[in-house]
C-alpha cells in the first residue's frame, strides 16, 4: 500500500472505528476479492463495534492498494461518504493493466479504470437491467469523437446510478471512448459553498502531483478553469459522471467541452449548457421476479424457499430498486420482521423503513418530499391535486383541464414541469398526451395530504359537475373513459352521497357505461360503494347491482342491447323498471317499439350472477378458497381469473396452445393449475400470473386436476384420455403416483374433503374411490344406474355425466349432464333442485368453500353464479316448448305441457294456472285448443291423442291409432274433428264425438306439420320432400308435390289461398301455385337450411329465415330479394339471431315482421333494421303466437320459461 494512502488510514483511524459498521462494509470487500472468509470471521470474532472496525482497519493496513480503494468505494456505497471524504486525497494511482478478466467478468482494465476514477462499485445485492445497461452505453457511444451530455433520468430511487456504473463496466467503451478514465463526482442538493468542495476535491484527485497548482481553487470560476485544464493537458477525452444534479446552474462549473454524464430526477437540468444532448429515461421498475431475486439475495435463500409475504412485499415496492433494496436490508438484520415490513408498506408507514445502507436519505418520504420542495410554489398546490389520482392510471389533458380549469396549453406547460422533474411520467397517445404517477409517488401524495384527500376528490367532482352541467360524456371525447371509470370512486372518496346516488341510480349512467366498458365494473362498484349508497336506499342499489348481475353477460355483447327494453324485464316494484317504463314512455312519441312482458311476476331468478370471460365454451370455473375470487378456463385456450362478486377480470393468461379443460386453485390461493387438450400440466402464480410448473407426463389430453385441500402438502391430482389418474407432489418435478383400473378415458377426478381419497369418474359409466397414501382402488360405483330411474325423457342423445362436485358437509352431490343441473341428496338419493338457465351444455359445477354458493359454466360462454339455498326451496316449473294459444277479445288463453307429465291452461294476462290432468303414463308431446276453449286434446308419445273439457277438465275420449309418438294436433274450425301428424308418417282425421276417423298416408317419411285448408282440404309436408294437399273426408290426395331434394322443413299458405310457400334443408325456398300445381319462383341464396316462412297479409311480401340467423324478405310476384335483415355487427362466432330462426309473422299492415329464434326480434319490412330485441332467458324458441292486432306475443324458451309480451303503447 503506497505511504499517503497509509498515512490516511493511521491519521483518520480514530474517526474510522468510531463510526463504521463492519458487516456491510465487509460484504463489499469480499465481493471485490480483497478480503477473505477467514479475515471476515476474525473480525466478527471481536466483542464490541469499535473492536471490530479496528480489527478491520488492522487488516487493511496489511494489504495493498486494492484494499484501501475497496475500503473507500465500500465506505461511499454504505452511505459513511464524510469518512470516505477523508481518504479520498489518499486514493492510489494504479497503472492499467492486461485485459484479463476476473471472475465477475470485467477485466483489470476496467477494474482499475473504474476504482481510480471513484465509480461505486456494484452493490452486495445486484439483478441485471441489460435493456437500459445497453441504452446508456448506446448514448456513450454518441461521446466517442465529440463533447456532449448524456443524462439518465427518473424518479428517485429508480436505480439511475447503478445503472450507470453497470453500464460503465465495458471494457471496448472505457478503451474506445474514454481512454481518459472515468471520474465519478457525487454532486447530490448543493449550495455554491457545497460545490466549491466538491470541485476542490474533484482537482485534488485529479492533479496529486500538484503539477498545476500548490493549492486548491478559491471559487468556482477558478474551479471550473482548472478543471478545464487538468482534462486538457492530463485527462483528454475521459468522461466526466456527475452523480444526483438537482439544479442546472451546477452545471455551468463543468461546462468545459468535454464528455459528461449526469444523472438527475430533472429531465430539463441540461437545458442551460451548450453541446450535443442525449438522454435515457429510467422509467420502468423492477419487474416481480427481479424484485424476489433482490429479496432471496439479501436474506440468502431460495426463491421458492420464500415466505409467502415476499409477493407481497415486492407487490406493495411497486418495482422500486430503492425500496426493494431498503427492505432487503432490514429484513438481512430482522430477518422475523417479513410481516412487519408488509404492513409498512401497507400503510404507506415510509417513515418506519430507516436508511440501513448507501442512500442519502434517512427515510423514503424524505427522498420523495426533497423533489417536490424543489417546484416553484404556485406548482406545489397543482401536484398535490394528482393526489386523488389512481395507481396505474393514464389521465388524458382534458380531465386535468377541467380540474383546474385551464386551456390544454397551460396545463401541459405545467405538468411538463413535473414530468422534467421525474414526478410524472408522460405518454403519448396518438396525438393526445395521458400522464400517471409512479405508484410510490402516488403513495408518498396521498400520505402527505390524507387530511385534504376528501376536499380534493370534492373539488375534481365539482369541476366535473360545472363542465359537463347535466350531460353524458360522449365515446368521441378523450376524457370521457376517465370519467366512465372514475367518476364514482372520486364521488365516494369525497362522500358525495347525493351526487354517488344520482349517479349510480340513474339507467342513462348505465348505458352509456357499460356499453363502453362491459358492467363487470359496474358491479363492482355498486358492492364497493354499498356503505354509501345503502345509507339512502338499500333495496334500490340491491335492483340495479341485480340488473346488471342477471344482465351482465348481454350488456357485453353485439350488438349492444337496448338497456330500456332489459329494464322492463324487471319487477315492477325494482327502480330500474320504474326508470325504464318512463324512458320508453318518452321515447314512444318518437316512433321507439318496446315491449311489456306481462306474465314476469311468475319468474324467479336463481342466479345470483351471470358472467361471459370467454370467448368461446367455458369448459371449467372454480372459486379460491376464500371465495373472492374465480378461475375459469375453455376452449380459447386462456385462463381468466375475476372477482366473485363483480366478475371484474384480475388475470388472463394465454395458457395452453390448445384447448384448456380444468383449472383448480390450491388450497393457500398461492397457485392455479391448468390442464389441456395439449396433454401439458402447468402451474401458474394465481396472484400475478407467472408460471411455475411444467409437467408433461400424460399420453393424451388431461381432462382434469385437482388440488388436495390442505395446505401441509400440496398434492395435484390430474386425469386424462390415457385412462389414467396420477398424483403430483409440488416439490417435485416428476409424478408421485399413477392409479390403473378404468378402461376408458377419465374425465373428471376430486379430492375428498379430508383428503383421504380421490374420486374419479370415467366413459366407461364408473365412479371410482381411491385412497391417496396407498393409491389403492377403493371402490367403483356404476353412475349410469341413477340415470336411468332419472325423471328424464330419453331420447336419441346418450346422457354423459360430466363431472361431479361435493359440498363442504358431504350431504349433497352434484351433477352435471347435457344443459342440466342435478342435486342430489347423498343419503336418500333424492333429487333437490333442478337448475336452468345455461343455453347450451354444462361442462362444471363447482361449490363455494362455505357452501352458500356454487358456480356452474358452460358452452354457450357463461359463467352463472347460483344461492344454494335459494336454488334448494325452489321448485322449477318447467314447460314443453309445444303449446298452443287462442286469443280471445282482451284476454290470452295458453294450452302449455308441465314437465312432460301434465297439461296446463294458463291466463296469460293474469298468470293464473289450472292443472288440467294428473300425471300421464305416456310423455305428452303436442296439444291444442278448441277454437271457443271448451275442449283441449293433446298426443302422447305411445301414439295416443286424448281430448278433455275444460269445463271438468276430464279426459272423456282417447284414441290410440298412431304407431309412433304424435307430433302435432289441431282442432277443425268447429271443435268437432281432431287431426293429428305423427312419426309413423301419417296423418289422423278423427271425429272424437262420431268416433270415426280415417288415416291420410302417403308420406314415406315423418310428417313435418300440417295447415287446414278450405273446403275440408289439409296441406302436409315431410321429410320426404314433399307437399301434399289432401281431402280429409275421403282421405285421398288430391296434388302431390315434390318440392324438394331434402326435407320440407315448413310451409306457409297465402293469405288469398292461392300460393303457397315450401321451405326445406337444401338451403332453397319456393312458391308454388295451387291453380297450375306449379313452382312459380326458386329462392336461392340462403347460406343454411331453411327453417320457416309466412307470407304478408297483402300477399306482396315473403319472409324466411335460415339456421344460420338470417332472414331474407322477398318480393312474392317477381320472386327477388328486398331485404336482408341482420344486425349491423354481432359478437364473433355467433348468428346474427342467436341461433336458428324458427319462426316468422308479420303484422296486418305488412311493415313489421316479428321472428323468433335464439330470442325474439322487431324488424322494419320496408328497411330491414331491427326495432327491437327481446332476449328470453333461454334460447332456441320453436315457434311464436301472434294476436290479430300484433300487440300480444306468446313464446316458451328451452328453459321452459313462458313469456307473453305485449306491446307497449
Amino acid at each position: 500500500m503506497d505511504v499517503k494512502s497509509r498515512n490516511h488510514l493511521l491519521l483518520n483511524h480514530e474517526a474510522l472505528i468510531r463510526d463504521i459498521k463492519t458487516s456491510y462494509i465487509m460484504d463489499h470487500m469480499i465481493a471485490d476479492e480483497v478480503l477473505t472468509l477467514q479475515e471476515e470471521e476474525k473480525v466478527k470474532a471481536q466483542t464490541t463495534q469499535k473492536e471490530r472496525a479496528a480489527m478491520l482497519i488492522k487488516i487493511i493496513l496489511a494489504k495493498d492498494n486494492y484494499s484501501y480503494i475497496s475500503f473507500y468505494n465500500a465506505l461511499l456505497h454504505e452511505g459513511y461518504k464524510d469518512l470516505a471524504a477523508l481518504l479520498q486525497d489518499a486514493i492510489p494511482i494504479i497503472s492499467s493493466c492486461n485485459g484479463n478478466k476476473s471472475m465477475d467478468g470485467v477485466t483489470s482494465y476496467v477494474r482499475t479504470v473504474l476504482c481510480e476514477g471513484g465509480v461505486p462499485q456494484r452493490p452486495v445485492v445486484f439483478v441485471t437491467r441489460p435493456k437500459l445497461v445497453k441504452a446508456i452505453q448506446q448514448k456513450l457511444y454518441n461521446l466517442r469523437n465529440e463533447p456532449g451530455w448524456v443524462t439518465v433520468y427518473g424518479m428517485a430511487g429508480c436505480g439511475k446510478s447503478v445503472l450507470t456504473a453497470e453500464a460503465l463496466q465495458d471494457h471496448h467503451l472505457l478503451e474506445d471512448c474514454f481512454p481518459g478514465g472515468v471520474h465519478w463526482v457525487s454532486v447530490g442538493k448543493q449550495d455554491k459553498a457545497g460545490l466549491l468542495m466538491k470541485l476542490q476535491n474533484l482537482c485534488s484527485r485529479l492533479d496529486q502531483d500538484f503539477s498545476l497548482s500548490q493549492r486548491p481553487p478559491l471559487n468556482i470560476e477558478e474551479a471550473k478553469d482548472r478543471l478545464r485544464l487538468l482534462i486538457l493537458r492530463k485527462y483528454p477525452r475521459c468522461l466526466m459522471v456527475l452523480d444526483d444534479i438537482w439544479d442546472s446552474w451546477v452545471l455551468k462549473a463543468f461546462d468545459n467541452q468535454c464528455q459528461v454524464l449526469i444523472t438527475s430526477r430533472d429531465r430539463s437540468v441540461t437545458d442551460s449548457v451548450t453541446g450535443n444532448k442525449y438522454e435515457i429515461p429510467v422509467e420502468s421498475g423492477l419487474a416481480h421476479d427481479k424484485g424476489l431475486e433482490i429479496l432471496s439475495l439479501f436474506v440468502n435463500m431460495k426463491i421458492t424457499d420464500l415466505p409467502e409475504e415476499a409477493d407481497s412485499i415486492v407487490g406493495e415496492c411497486k418495482g422500486s430498486p430503492l425500496v426493494v433494496s431498503l427492505i432487503g436490508a432490514l429484513l438481512r438484520d430482522f430477518p422475523n420482521r417479513w410481516e412487519y415490513y408488509l404492513r409498512q408498506l401497507q400503510n404507506k408507514q415510509f417513515k418506519r423503513i430507516r436508511k440501513s445502507s448507501s442512500y442519502d436519505y434517512e427515510a423514503l418520504d424524505e427522498a420523495m418530499s426533497m423533489s417536490v420542495e424543489m417546484l416553484n410554489e404556485n406548482f406545489k398546490d397543482y401536484y398535490k391535486d394528482l393526489s386523488v389520482l389512481q395507481k396505474d392510471v393514464k389521465v388524458p389533458t382534458k380531465v386535468l383541464c377541467i380540474l383546474w380549469d385551464m386551456e390544454t396549453e397551460e396545463v401541459e406547460d405545467i405538468l411538463q414541469e413535473f414530468v422534467n422533474k421525474s414526478l410524472l411520467f408522460c405518454d403519448r397517445n396518438g396525438k393526445s398526451f395521458h400522464y400517471y404517477l409512479h405508484d410510490l409517488q402516488l403513495d408518498f401524495l396521498t400520505e402527505k395530504n390524507r387530511d385534504q384527500l376528501q376536499e380534493l376528490h370534492k373539488k375534481i367532482v365539482n369541476q366535473y359537475k360545472k363542465h359537463y352541467k347535466l350531460h353524458i360524456p360522449t365515446p368521441a371525447q378523450e376524457d370521457c373513459m376517465y370519467w366512465y371509470n372514475f367518476l364514482a370512486y372520486h364521488m365516494a372518496s369525497a362522500t358525495m352521497q347525493n351526487e354517488l346516488c344520482a349517479l349510480m341510480f340513474s339507467l342513462d349512467w348505465i348505458k352509456a357505461k357499460t356499453e363502453l366498458v362491459g358492467p363487470a365494473h359496474l358491479i363492482h362498484e355498486y358492492v364497493e360503494y354499498s356503505h354509501i349508497l345503502d345509507q339512502k336506499d338499500s333495496i334500490v342499489r340491491e335492483n340495479f347491482q341485480e340488473f346488471l348481475s342477471l344482465n351482465g353477460h348481454l350488456l357485453g355483447r353485439k350488438p349492444f342491447p337496448n338497456i330500456i327494453q332489459l329494464g322492463l324485464c324487471q319487477p315492477e316494484t325494482s327502480e330500474v323498471y320504474q326508470q325504464a317504463k318512463l324512458q320508453a314512455q318518452q321515447e314512444l312519441v318518437k316512433g321507439a317499439f318496446y315491449l311489456e312482458w306481462i306474465n314476469k311476476k311468475s319468474m324467479k331468478n336463481l342466479s345470483r350472477l351471470v358472467v361471459r370471460p370467454h370467448t368461446d365454451a367455458v369448459y371449467h370455473a372454480c372459486f379460491s378458497k376464500d371465495g373472492q375470487r374465480i378461475a375459469s378456463c375453455g376452449a380459447d385456450k386462456t385462463l381468466q381469473v375475476f372477482k366473485a362478486k363483480s366478475g371484474e377480470k384480475l388475470l388472463e393468461i394465454k395458457a395452453h396452445d390448445d384447448e384448456v379443460l380444468c383449472c383448480a386453485f390450491s388450497a393457500d390461493d398461492r397457485f392455479v393449475a391448468t390442464c389441456s387438450v395439449d396433454k401439458k400440466v402447468k402451474i401458474w402464480n394465481s396472484r400475478t400470473g407467472q408460471l411455475v410448473q411444467v409437467y408433461e407426463e400424460h399420453g393424451e389430453q388431461v381432462n382434469c386436476c385437482q388440488f388436495n385441500n390442505t395446505n401441509d402438502q400440496l398434492l395435484l391430482a390430474t386425469c386424462s384420455n390415457d385412462t389414467y389418474i396420477k398424483l403430483w407432489d409440488l416439490n417435485k418435478k416428476h409424478c408421485r403416483n399413477t392409479m390403473f383400473g378404468h378402461l376408458n378415458s377419465v374425465s373428471h377426478c376430486r379430492f375428498s374433503p379430508d383428503d383421504k381419497y380421490v374420486a374419479s369418474c370415467s366413459a366407461d359409466g364408473t365412479l371410482k374411490l381411491w385412497e391417496v397414501c396407498s393409491a389403492n382402488e377403493l371402490k367403483t360405483i356404476d353412475i349410469k344406474d341413477f340415470f336411468r330411474n332419472a325423471d328424464e325423457h330419453q331420447d336419441d342423445v346418450e346422457v354423459l355425466v360430466k363431472c361431479c362436485s361435493w359440498s363442504a358437509n358431504c350431504a349433497t352431490i352434484m351433477v352435471a349432464a347435457k344443459n342440466r343441473l342435478l342435486l342430489w341428496n347423498t343419503e336418500s338419493f333424492l333429487k333437490v333442485a333442478d337448475c336452468r338457465g345455461h343455453l347450451s351444455w354444462v361442462h362444471c359445477v363447482t361449490f363455494s368453500p362455505d357452501g352458500s354458493l356454487f358456480l356452474t359454466s358452460s358452452d354457450d360462454q357463461t359463467i352463472r353464479i347460483w344461492e344454494s339455498s335459494k336454488v334448494c326451496k325452489s321448485s322449477a316449473v318447467v314447460l314443453k316448448r309445444e303449446l298452443d294459444v287462442v286469443f280471445q277479445d282482451d284476454e290470452v288463453m295458453v294450452l302449455a305441457i308441465l314437465n312432460q307429465k301434465h297439461l296446463q291452461l294458463i291466463n296469460g294476462n293474469t298468470g293464473h294456472t289450472d292443472y288440467l290432468t294428473e300425471a300421464q303414463e305416456s310423455l305428452i308431446c303436442c296439444c291444442c285448443l278448441s277454437e271457443d276453449l271448451q275442449y283441449a286434446a293433446f298426443g302422447e308419445e305411445n301414439g295416443t291423442v286424448k281430448v278433455l273439457k275444460l269445463s271438468n277438465k276430464r279426459v272423456f275420449k282417447s284414441r290410440t291409432g298412431h304407431e309412433k309418438s304424435v307430433q302435432h294436433c289441431q282442432f277443425t274450425s268447429d271443435g268437432q274433428t281432431l287431426i293429428s301428424s305423427s312419426d309413423d308418417s301419417t296423418i289422423q282425421v278423427w271425429n272424437w264425438q262420431s268416433e270415426e276417423y280415417i288415416f291420410l298416408k302417403g308420406h314415406k317419411e315423418a310428417v313435418k306439420n300440417f295447415r287446414l285448408l278450405e273446403n275440408s282440404r289439409l296441406l302436409s309436408w315431410s321429410f320426404d320432400g314433399t307437399v301434399k294437399v289432401w281431402n280429409i273426408c275421403t282421405g285421398k290426395i288430391e296434388e302431390d308435390f315434390v318440392c324438394h331434394e331434402d326435407a320440407v322443413l315448413s310451409c306457409a299458405i297465402s293469405p288469398d289461398a292461392t300460393k303457397f310457400s315450401s321451405t326445406s334443408a337444401d338451403k332453397t325456398a319456393k312458391i308454388w301455385s295451387f291453380e297450375s300445381s306449379s313452382v312459380l319462383h326458386e329462392l336461392n341464396g340462403h347460406k343454411g337450411c331453411v327453417r320457416c316462412c309466412t307470407f304478408s297479409f297483402d300477399n306482396k311480401f315473403l319472409a324466411t329465415g335460415d339456421d344460420n340467423g338470417e332472414i331474407r324478405i322477398w318480393d312474392v310476384s317477381r320472386g327477388e330479394l328486398l331485404h336482408l335483415c341482420s344486425p349491423v355487427t354481432v359478437d364473433e362466432g355467433e348468428s346474427t339471431h342467436g341461433g336458428w330462426v324458427t319462426d316468422l309473422c308479420f303484422s296486418p299492415e305488412s311493415n313489421m315482421l316479428v321472428s323468433c329464434g335464439g330470442y325474439l326480434k322487431w324488424w322494419n319490412v320496408t328497411t330491414g333494421e331491427s326495432l327491437q330485441t327481446f332476449y328470453t332467458n333461454g334460447t332456441n324458441l320453436k315457434s311464436i303466437y301472434v294476436s290479430p292486432s300484433f300487440k300480444v306475443y306468446v313464446t316458451i324458451d328451452n328453459l321452459g320459461i313462458l313469456y307473453v309480451l305485449q306491446m307497449l303503447e
